[in-house]
Protein backbone atom coordinates (compact mmCIF):
# COMPACT_ATOMS: atom_id res chain seq x y z
CA UNK A 1 0.00 0.00 0.00
CA UNK A 2 1.36 3.37 -1.04
CA UNK A 3 -0.74 6.28 0.16
CA UNK A 4 -0.08 9.67 -1.42
CA UNK A 5 -1.49 12.88 0.08
CA UNK A 6 -2.30 15.78 -2.24
CA UNK A 7 -3.17 19.33 -1.17
CA UNK A 8 -5.94 20.73 -3.37
CA UNK A 9 -7.95 23.91 -3.83
CA UNK A 10 -11.73 24.01 -3.96
CA UNK A 11 -12.11 23.41 -7.69
CA UNK A 12 -9.89 20.34 -7.68
CA UNK A 13 -11.58 19.01 -4.54
CA UNK A 14 -15.09 19.51 -5.93
CA UNK A 15 -14.49 17.05 -8.76
CA UNK A 16 -13.71 14.36 -6.18
CA UNK A 17 -17.14 14.63 -4.52
CA UNK A 18 -18.24 11.05 -5.24
CA UNK A 19 -15.02 9.55 -3.86
CA UNK A 20 -15.14 11.84 -0.81
CA UNK A 21 -18.75 10.84 -0.17
CA UNK A 22 -17.52 7.25 0.09
CA UNK A 23 -14.78 8.27 2.52
CA UNK A 24 -17.31 10.17 4.66
CA UNK A 25 -19.94 7.40 4.56
CA UNK A 26 -17.46 4.70 5.61
CA UNK A 27 -15.61 6.80 8.19
CA UNK A 28 -18.71 8.04 9.96
CA UNK A 29 -20.94 4.94 9.69
CA UNK A 30 -19.71 3.52 12.98
CA UNK A 31 -20.25 4.76 16.53
CA UNK A 32 -20.34 7.36 17.86
CA UNK A 33 -21.46 8.95 14.58
CA UNK A 34 -23.63 6.25 13.00
CA UNK A 35 -24.07 8.43 9.92
CA UNK A 36 -26.55 7.24 7.37
CA UNK A 37 -27.50 8.36 3.87
CA UNK A 38 -29.28 11.52 5.15
CA UNK A 39 -26.16 12.56 7.10
CA UNK A 40 -23.98 12.03 4.03
CA UNK A 41 -26.36 14.08 1.88
CA UNK A 42 -26.46 16.90 4.45
CA UNK A 43 -22.64 16.94 4.70
CA UNK A 44 -22.25 17.15 0.94
CA UNK A 45 -24.82 19.92 0.54
CA UNK A 46 -22.48 21.89 2.83
CA UNK A 47 -19.43 20.59 0.94
CA UNK A 48 -20.68 22.06 -2.35
CA UNK A 49 -20.71 25.56 -0.84
CA UNK A 50 -17.58 25.03 1.26
CA UNK A 51 -15.37 24.25 -1.76
CA UNK A 52 -16.31 27.68 -3.16
CA UNK A 53 -15.19 29.58 -0.03
CA UNK A 54 -12.19 31.88 -0.15
CA UNK A 55 -9.11 30.05 1.07
CA UNK A 56 -10.66 26.56 0.88
CA UNK A 57 -7.96 23.93 1.17
CA UNK A 58 -8.11 20.15 1.24
CA UNK A 59 -5.69 17.30 1.78
CA UNK A 60 -6.81 14.07 0.16
CA UNK A 61 -5.10 10.70 0.65
CA UNK A 62 -5.09 8.37 -2.34
CA UNK A 63 -4.18 4.70 -2.52
CA UNK A 64 -3.70 3.63 -6.14
CA UNK A 65 -5.84 6.56 -7.31
CA UNK A 66 -8.72 5.95 -4.89
CA UNK A 67 -9.49 8.44 -2.12
CA UNK A 68 -9.01 6.83 1.28
CA UNK A 69 -8.96 9.92 3.50
CA UNK A 70 -9.71 13.62 3.49
CA UNK A 71 -9.30 16.76 5.53
CA UNK A 72 -10.60 20.16 4.52
CA UNK A 73 -11.56 23.61 5.66
CA UNK A 74 -11.17 27.33 5.09
CA UNK A 75 -10.47 30.52 7.05
CA UNK A 76 -13.31 31.71 9.24
CA UNK A 77 -14.79 35.03 8.13
CA UNK A 78 -15.05 38.07 10.37
CA UNK A 79 -18.80 37.40 10.57
CA UNK A 80 -18.63 33.65 11.28
CA UNK A 81 -21.35 32.21 13.48
CA UNK A 82 -19.14 29.33 14.62
CA UNK A 83 -18.43 30.90 18.01
CA UNK A 84 -22.16 31.51 18.52
CA UNK A 85 -22.77 27.76 18.85
CA UNK A 86 -20.72 27.45 22.05
CA UNK A 87 -22.58 26.32 25.15
CA UNK A 88 -20.08 28.03 27.46
CA UNK A 89 -18.90 31.63 27.16
CA UNK A 90 -15.33 32.29 26.04
CA UNK A 91 -13.45 35.59 26.22
CA UNK A 92 -14.20 38.07 23.43
CA UNK A 93 -10.53 37.97 22.40
CA UNK A 94 -10.90 34.25 21.64
CA UNK A 95 -14.04 34.86 19.56
CA UNK A 96 -12.60 37.65 17.44
CA UNK A 97 -12.20 36.71 13.79
CA UNK A 98 -10.91 38.81 10.92
CA UNK A 99 -11.04 36.42 7.98
CA UNK A 100 -7.43 35.30 8.40
CA UNK A 101 -6.94 34.49 12.09
CA UNK A 102 -8.52 31.03 12.25
CA UNK A 103 -8.62 28.17 9.79
CA UNK A 104 -11.75 26.09 10.37
CA UNK A 105 -11.10 22.37 9.92
CA UNK A 106 -14.51 21.06 8.92
CA UNK A 107 -13.83 17.42 8.11
CA UNK A 108 -11.07 14.92 8.74
CA UNK A 109 -11.91 11.33 7.89
CA UNK A 110 -10.06 8.13 7.03
CA UNK A 111 -11.74 5.01 5.67
CA UNK A 112 -11.59 2.22 8.31
CA UNK A 113 -9.34 -0.11 6.29
CA UNK A 114 -6.63 2.60 6.19
CA UNK A 115 -6.70 3.61 9.86
CA UNK A 116 -3.78 3.00 12.17
CA UNK A 117 -1.29 3.59 9.34
CA UNK A 118 -0.58 7.28 9.86
CA UNK A 119 -2.97 8.47 7.15
CA UNK A 120 -4.86 10.84 9.47
CA UNK A 121 -1.61 12.36 10.73
CA UNK A 122 -0.33 12.79 7.17
CA UNK A 123 -3.60 14.45 6.12
CA UNK A 124 -3.54 16.84 9.06
CA UNK A 125 0.11 17.72 8.56
CA UNK A 126 -0.36 18.39 4.84
CA UNK A 127 -3.47 20.48 5.46
CA UNK A 128 -2.01 22.81 8.10
CA UNK A 129 1.55 23.01 6.74
CA UNK A 130 2.10 26.43 5.24
CA UNK A 131 -1.18 27.97 6.41
CA UNK A 132 -1.00 31.74 6.93
CA UNK A 133 -3.55 31.51 9.75
CA UNK A 134 -2.54 31.80 13.40
CA UNK A 135 -4.66 28.88 14.59
CA UNK A 136 -6.84 25.97 13.53
CA UNK A 137 -10.20 25.26 15.13
CA UNK A 138 -12.38 22.16 14.89
CA UNK A 139 -15.33 20.47 16.56
CA UNK A 140 -15.10 16.86 17.68
CA UNK A 141 -17.44 14.50 19.45
CA UNK A 142 -16.08 13.89 22.97
CA UNK A 143 -16.87 10.17 22.77
CA UNK A 144 -14.79 9.79 19.58
CA UNK A 145 -11.81 8.65 21.64
CA UNK A 146 -9.43 7.87 18.76
CA UNK A 147 -10.04 11.25 17.13
CA UNK A 148 -9.73 13.04 20.47
CA UNK A 149 -6.42 11.28 21.19
CA UNK A 150 -5.06 12.27 17.77
CA UNK A 151 -6.08 15.91 18.16
CA UNK A 152 -4.46 16.11 21.59
CA UNK A 153 -1.27 14.46 20.26
CA UNK A 154 -1.17 17.05 17.45
CA UNK A 155 -1.33 19.87 20.03
CA UNK A 156 -5.02 20.86 20.10
CA UNK A 157 -6.51 22.10 23.36
CA UNK A 158 -10.15 22.26 24.41
CA UNK A 159 -11.61 25.77 24.57
CA UNK A 160 -15.28 24.91 25.02
CA UNK A 161 -18.26 22.87 23.90
CA UNK A 162 -20.75 23.55 21.13
CA UNK A 163 -23.89 22.29 19.46
CA UNK A 164 -22.78 23.11 15.90
CA UNK A 165 -26.18 22.75 14.23
CA UNK A 166 -29.74 22.18 15.32
CA UNK A 167 -30.19 18.61 16.49
CA UNK A 168 -26.45 17.89 16.68
CA UNK A 169 -24.78 16.21 19.62
CA UNK A 170 -22.52 18.27 21.84
CA UNK A 171 -19.03 18.65 20.33
CA UNK A 172 -15.81 19.77 21.94
CA UNK A 173 -14.27 22.88 20.39
CA UNK A 174 -10.53 22.40 19.98
CA UNK A 175 -7.89 24.93 18.94
CA UNK A 176 -4.35 24.43 17.68
CA UNK A 177 -2.05 27.46 17.80
CA UNK A 178 0.21 27.56 14.75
Amino acid sequence: MTVVVEVLDGGHTAVLEEQLRTVFAEAFAEPPYEAGPRDVERAFRRFRSQVRRRGFRAAVAFDDGTAVGMAYGYPLSATTGWWDTLTEPVPEEMRREDGTRTFGLFELAVRPAWRGRGVGTALHRALVEGLDNRRVMLNSRPEASAAQAAYRAWGYRRVGAAVPWEGAAVHEVLVLEL
